[in-house]
Order: structure tokens, then C-alpha cells, then sequence
């Protein structure tokens, strides 16, 4: 049937048949765990998922055309991306998408732009961005934003993609302002938000003074609420001042609500517990003021060429967009996310001439680090690790803040033009204590040490469809990292990448964020090379492969060691209704043995293939369903591969003209360990960011409300739960523990715009 279906009127009905296909393959697997997962609310969803699979939504396929509306999806698969390689769920992305946010609400007038602001869109690379200002200079300004669609390098699904962030206006707004005009068409933003897992944790249950004596560190300090708040003031893109403080779940905010009050835990907590936030972050920011391109006091990012030697944020690395591997660097930008770690403090300045631009920044603020030795006195004399948690819940994490000093300065100097740009850049790193590393095999060639010093050169040249790019830096200790690479754009069709690192196993950086597969850019050499074919209008082909070796010792591997990883991914797209893509990704490495028996570690191979489906669809103006399937094969040397299976189905709903908006998710998982686990993005209120990772077997739901009771307040409620059918105890062993197969979090958050 399925068969006739594609050959009767391949057009028509390739959706219905592949939503069939996907159904009648998985329907043995959701019916087994139906009967597995004995939760009240599954027999709804269950029907939901099969009705929405059989739908033949023969109404939705029709005219290619750029839509007016449109989400997030690449953006969630590259923030996807970002934890499962990072293997950190836990991420602030704030400040890695913050300027879209901006961008948003303020978008970019594509007839009164520069090649620095369009570089702010990740969507845009710079081959694209060089044909449309050379565009509008030989042709004059655009008229309307579908003009786009004749500029070389832009086809339809890159104009979906940039059509939130930009506009077509012959309305200039000029930097020259003053105060009252700031102040009266600036925009203030307050936002609360409360957090809370509902069931109780190890970390909270009372204990007595012998057992707390006995493990001091067995308990938080403070109470199970996450709290937020943040202020902004911004004049578009020009002016931005505010403030953001956290409180993290299990750290005090209350001194007199202190969980425990004995003389011999007060000297442990060295009289560092303070009244409110844990951590508080603040700036004021000025961009394109005259020759002042941008200058900042307080907390600040600082990015440049490709991130070997100065980049204090995250970053977008491998992903299905084949053209992220290059970075592009915005130089000073204000810090508003809540990473204790990933920023600078203190004040920079960026001053343009022409095609000159000058930046010099300055940053001194207290870091948290493990104490390795003391004075008599007892002043601190040296550490042995830097701690970048950000935690401070319980005894240990609490004399570890905020123990040493760090102080930061460098600069960068640049010549931009539209085709060619050259900079060069220097960062001095200090500590005021030293730093003596609690050395091992595998990182006797990192940074142990209180001061270092960076230089760097980095380089853009376009030369009609091809983008040649790199950096090439050095550290104090005489340690090399080179990275370049090159974009090809051959047609809107079809468009290439290569990239080639190598970074010496004694090149030392803190503040970098290149390219690479290890967690810093260093031991590491490697090839990337992708491709992105568009055959048809509503078919796109991407696929990268990169091979990486580590010449030295790292991490779990005791032996120089290589590996590979590639990925392919298929996106077919019949309408701006429609659109779903098949990926595959699989990742070898090479780590040590876990065999109790062994003499020696010797490394054994690891193998990890994903497979995912993904589809979205709308079925109504106001509704749209989400559906994936993922499975997973994890096999370690000639092990029993380890697999793992995750299913859901999303509802949103959002109706023009209605205050109130809905996103839910039904999600079935299974996996034989923490190893096999697969990784989710869930829909979360403005400013939070939920990647999930799905072990074990069980289901999750959640379900999130957003309410606009006014034009200018703005509620949103959310619940979230796991269950777990295989499991009695979530967490075992550690503070969040929970006795039980159930964890649950509430959500509030209420935004006031004036």
C-alpha cells in the first residue's frame, strides 16, 4: 500500500506514507511500553500519538513559498548539539542567543546595515552577507525583503531562517540621540522566575550534629528554591544597562534560614554567607556612539578571529548547519547570562576609524578554586584546581568561593574591510595565588602556573564564492595552535566545508574556544569536511565527516588515541506546513579499559550511532504537532551494544490575537545505561533552557502555559515530570536524591514591560 501510495502520486502523498511507515514499525514498541509504564495520563497521549501518525495531511502540501512564520527548529538541533558534546545539561545559552533575542524585537534594516551586525545572525555566512552589500550598493536599497530571493546565495529556506531578525524599512534611525528621546523610547524589562523540584531531596532531609560532624557536606546549606531576577533597560541596539542575580537550588538567601547553626560548621563556611542572591551580575553598554563602536562597564563577553586566544563564551561547534564550524566573532558585548565562569569584569572599549578598530579590555574579578596550601596565618598560598560549577550549597563549595583573584587585560587591533579582514590579538591571565596543578600522565602539559600570556593572528578573505578564514596562535610557554579553514559556496545549491586544526599538546589558554572535539583546543589535531546539497526546492542534503587524533594523553585515555564522527541528514520540506528530516550520527573513540582484571589501561574503541526522525506539522493556524523517534547504539569494544529508544509527540498551540499560548510534550524512553542516553530539547520559558537527557526507562510530560494578561505583563506557568518504571531511587548516592521513581519541577515566571 505504502508502495502504490508513492508511485499513484509521489506529491501528494509521501507525507501520509511516511507518517504510516514511521507508525506501523514503531506500534509493537509504544504498545509494550503502554503496558510497562503504568501512568494515569499515557492511554491519552497514546491515542493522540496514533491518530496524529495516521493523519494523511493531504491539505498541507502545497506551494513552496517563504512563510511568514516560523521556529526555532535549527537552533534547538544546534543547542542540541552544544550539550551532547559538552555532556552538560545544565548550560546557560542566554548570552550564545541573546542577540538574536534582541534582534527579534528589534530587527535589523537590512537598507541601513553593516557587515558586523549581519555577522550577529548565525544563519548568515559571510559569502551571503558580502553578495547582499554588494547587492544593495550596485542596485540600490531593497524594496521589499522578498527581494532577497534574487541575491546570489540566498535560497529560500536561508531567508525562513533570517526573516524574524531583519526587515526592509527606508525608516533610518540614527545613533546620534539624546537622553529624553533615550529615555522615552527605551525599554524596560523586570523578570522574576521560581523553580522548584517538587519531591524531597537527600540534600534537605534533617540530620543531627553527629552525623553532620561526621559528613559536613552530606547537606545543603540553604533552601530547595531556584530563584531569578533581572532588570534590563535597553534604546534598540545602542544602549543596554541592567542587572541579573541567581540563586541556585540548595544555597542560602536568607542568613537566619540557615539550616544547620554550629560553632565548629561557622569556621568551615570561613563567614561567607550572605543575605540574598548567591550571584549577581551587572552592566552598562554603548554601541555605535560616533567613532565608539562599543564600550562596556561591569560584566562583559569577549570574543575575536576564531576563539584560540581570547573567547569567554560558549559557542556553536559540529552540527547539521555545516557553516557553524566558523565562528564569527563579535568583539565586546554586554554578560547577561548567569554562568559564574564564562565572562569578564570590568570594562572594554572597541574605537573605530574607517576600516580601523581598536579594542582594549580589563577584567579582575574573585574566581572559585580548591585550596592546596596555606600560611600560618592562614592566608592562601596555593590552589590545586579551579572550580567552575558556580554551586555554593553546600560546606566545601562555600570556602572554595571566591578564593583567589583573577585579572585579565588585553586588546585587539583590526582592519575590516567587506572582503578582507586582519586583526591581531594579545591577552595577559594572572592569578594572584599560585596555581599548583594536582598533576597526572594526562595533563602535564596544561597551565599550572599564575600568569600566562596569549598572542594571536586571525584572518577573512572572500574571493567571489569562497571564504578562506583561520587563526594562528601562541602561549607564553611556546605552545602552537593553528586552525583554518574554508567556505565554499559554489551555488545556493551547493556549498562545501574544510577546516583543519592542530593544536600542541602544550598550548595553554583558558579563555579560548576553538574548534574541537576535546573540551579545550589543545592535543588535538583533526580534518572537518562538509557538504549541504539542496537537489530539489523541498529536499536538503547535509553531511559532514571529521577525522581527530590526540597526539598526547587525555582524559580516561592513558595513550595517545584517534577518532571520527560524522553525520548525515536528510530535510525534506513539501510546504511552509511541513517539514521533516532522518538523521545519522556516529561517533568513534578510543578511552580505557573498564575491565577490573586489567593490568595496564589499555584503550579499547567506542562506538556511538544515533538514528532520529523528526517531523512538524501544522494541522490547523493555531496548532502544530511535533513528532520524533531516536534510537541509539552504544557499544564498547566486543561488548553487548547498549541501545535506547526515545519516542514524543509535542502539541503547541498559539493562536494570533489570543492572550494565551500551550506547548506540551508526551515522551517515551528506554536505554541499559547512562551511557546510551539521548539528549532533548523541550520548550521553555524566555531566558531558561531545558536539554534533556533521556536513560533508563520511563516517560516524561510536561506542559507549559504562556498568558499575556496585559500588553505589557507577561505569566508563564510550567510542569514538568520523569517516571521511571525500572527505578525506586533517582539519583542514588547523591544530595539529589530521591526516594521514589518520580521527579517533578514547577516553573513560574512573570515579565513587566514599561
Amino acid at each position: 500500500m505504502i508502495i502504490s501510495n508513492l508511485t499513484y502520486n509521489y506529491k501528494k502523498d509521501i507525507f501520509a506514507a511516511t507518517a504510516k511507515y514511521i507508525f506501523y514499525c514503531l506500534h509493537p514498541l509504544i504498545k509494550i511500553q503502554a503496558k510497562k509504564t503504568q501512568f494515569p495520563v499515557f492511554k491519552f497521549f497514546y491515542i493522540f500519538f496514533l491518530f496524529s501518525l495516521l493523519l494523511s495531511p493531504n491539505n498541507l502540501i502545497g506551494q513552496v513559498d517563504i512563510p511568514l512564520k516560523t521556529d526555532d527548529s535549527d537552533i534547538q538541533q544546534q543547542l542540541e548539539n552544544v550539550a551532547e558534546n559538552s555532556e552538560n545539561e545544565e548550560a546557560d545559552y542566554t548570552n550564545l542567543l541573546e542577540q538574536l533575542t534582541q534582534f527579534k524585537e528589534h530587527p535589523i534594516n537590512l537598507n541601513n546595515t553593516s557587515k558586523e551586525e549581519l555577522q550577529q545572525i548565525i544563519f548568515l555566512n559571510d559569502i551571503q552577507i558580502n553578495y547582499l552589500l554588494a547587492h544593495i550598493k550596485k542596485n540600490g536599497k531593497l524594496i521589499t525583503i522578498y527581494e532577497l530571493q534574487s541575491i546570489n546565495s540566498f535560497d529560500l529556506q536561508t531567508i525562513k531562517k533570517i526573516l524574524p531578525y531583519v526587515s526592509v524599512t527606508n525608516n533610518f534611525n540614527s545613533a546620534n540621540f539624546g537622553v529624553k528621546e533615550m529615555f522615552r523610547n527605551g525599554q524596560n524589562v523586570v523578570q522574576f522566575r521560581f523553580a522548584q523540584i517538587i519531591e524531597k531531596q537527600t540534600g534537605f532531609l534533617p540530620l543531627d550534629s553527629a552525623g553532620l560532624f561526621k559528613s559536613p557536606n552530606s547537606r545543603y546549606i540553604g533552601s530547595p528554591q531556584k530563584l531569578y531576577m533581572r532588570y534590563r533597560f535597553s534604546y534598540g541596539t545602542n544602549v543596554s544597562w541592567g542587572i541579573t542575580a541567581e540563586k541556585d537550588q540548595g544555597e542560602l538567601f536568607l542568613k537566619d534560614k540557615q539550616a544547620f547553626n554550629y560553632d565548629w560548621y561557622e569556621k568551615l563556611l570561613l563567614g561567607k554567607q550572605r543575605n540574598g542572591f548567591d550571584f549577581y551580575s551587572a552592566h552598562f553598554f554603548l554601541k555605535n556612539i560616533r567613532f565608539v563602536k562599543s564600550f562596556v562597564i561591569g560584566d562583559y563577553q569577549a570574543t575575536f578571529g576564531q576563539g584560540l586566544t581570547a573567547w569567554s563564551g560558549l559557542a556553536f561547534g559540529k552540527s547539521q548547519d555545516i557553516m557553524s564550524g566558523k565562528k564569527s566573532a563579535l568583539g565586546i558585548r554586554p554578560y547577561t547570562s548567569v554562568d559564574e565562569n564564562r565572562f569578564l569584569r570590568g570594562t572594554a572599549a572597541t574605537i573605530g576609524f574607517k576600516k580601523i578598530e581598536a579594542t582594549a579590555f580589563y577584567s579582575r574579578k574573585n574566581i572559585d578554586s580548591n585550596v592546596s596550601d596555606t600560611l600560618e596565618n592562614g592566608e592562601i598560598a596555593a590552589i590545586s584546581s579551579l572550580q567552575e560549577t558556580g554551586y555554593h550549597a553546600i560546606s566545601s563549595e562555600i570556602g572554595d568561593k571566591h578564593t583567589i583573584t583573577q585579572t585579565i587585560m588585553g586588546g585587539n587591533i583590526a582592519y575590516k574591510g567587506r572582503k578582507l579582514s586582519i586583526g591581531a590579538t594579545a591577552l595577559n591571565y594572572q592569578l594572584d595565588k599560585n596555581f599548583n596543578r594536582s598533576l597526572s600522565y594526562y595533563n602535564q602539559f596544561e597551565f599550572s602556573s599564575k600568569q600566562n600570556f596569549n598572542f594571536s593572528v586571525d584572518y577573512n578573505f572572500i574571493y567571489r564564492n569562497f571564504n578562506f578564514f583561520g587563526e594562528q596562535a601562541r602561549s607564553k610557554n611556546g605552545g602552537l595552535a593553528f586552525l583554518n579553514g574554508v567556505l565554499i559556496s559554489l551555488d545556493p545549491r551547493l556549498s562545501f566545508t574544510v577546516l583543519h586544526r592542530n593544536y600542541q599538546r602544550n598550548f595553554q589558554n583558558l579563555l579560548s574556544n576553538g574548534f574541537a572535539e576535546n573540551t579545550m583546543a589543545a592535543n588535538e589535531k583533526g580534518t572537518y569536511i562538509g557538504i549541504a546539497a539542496k537537489p530539489i526546492n523541498t529536499i536538503t542534503i547535509t553531511a559532514y565527516y571529521d577525522r581527530f587524533e590526540f597526539p598526547w594523553l587525555k582524559y580516561q585515555s592513558n595513550a595517545p588515541s584517534y577518532g571520527r564522527d560524522y553525520l548525515a541528514q536528510l530535510n525534506y520540506t513539501p510546504s511552509k506546513k511541513v517539514d521533516m528530516y532522518f538523521r545519522i550520527r556516529q561517533r568513534d573513540k578510543e578511552k580505557n579499559t573498564s575491565a577490573v582484571d586489567a593490568i595496564i589501561d589499555y584503550l579499547i574503541p567506542v562506538k556511538q550511532t544515533n538514528y532520529r526522525f523528526n517531523i512538524s506539522y501544522t494541522i490547523m493556524p493555531a496548532v502544530k504537532l511535533k513528532n520524533r523517534v531516536e534510537l541509539i547504539d552504544y557499544k564498547l569494544d566486543n561488548n553487548k551494544t547498549q541501545k535506547g529508544y526515545l519516542i514524543y509527540q509535542d502539541l503547541i498551540y498559539n493562536k494570533v490575537g489570543t492572550p494565551l499560548s500551550l506547548s506540551m510534550r508526551y515522551a517515551l524512553f528506554q536505554s541499559d545505561s547512562y551511557d546510551s542516553r539521548i539528549y532533548a530539547y523541550e520548550s521553555e520559558m524566555p531566558g531558561a533552557y531545558s536539554i534533556v537527557s533521556h536513560y533508563y526507562r520511563g516517560s516524561r510530560f510536561y506542559i507549559m502555559l504562556d498568558y499575556n494578561l496585559t500588553r505589557r505583563i507577561e505569566i508563564w506557568l510550567r510542569y514538568s515530570q520523569t517516571y521511571y518504571d525500572n527505578k525506586s531511587i533517582i539519583s542514588e548516592g547523591s544530595l539529589t536524591e530521591i526516594q521514589g521513581n518520580t521527579k517533578s519541577e514547577v516553573k513560574a515566571q512573570v515579565r513587566f514591560k514599561f
